[in-house]
């Protein structure tokens, strides 16, 4: 498991991020505060505070790199 900070903070950011992470089998958590929302869900990130960065959770034992290249625009 690798955990990065990320940076939604419009409403095609989360679009366009749901839509790159959707492609990975993987699990995908979203940690803020103490709210754990599946990154998979619009619904979910949308419960959350977007100003702040949050901190992803990826839960992949391969293809990191491919999923941090994909990631780019939303780390900071």
């Amino acid at each position: 498991m690798k955990t990065v900070q990320i940076s939604l903070n419009s409403i095609d950011k989360v679009k366009s991020f749901v839509n790159a992470i959707t492609q990975y089998e993987y699990d995908f958590d979203l940690i803020s505060g103490r709210y754990v929302i599946d990154a998979k869900s619009i619904m979910g990130i949308f419960s959350l505070d977007l100003s702040k960065p949050i901190d992803l959770a990826i839960h992949a034992e391969a293809n990191v790199d491919e999923i941090m290249e994909t990631l780019k625009p939303y780390l900071i």
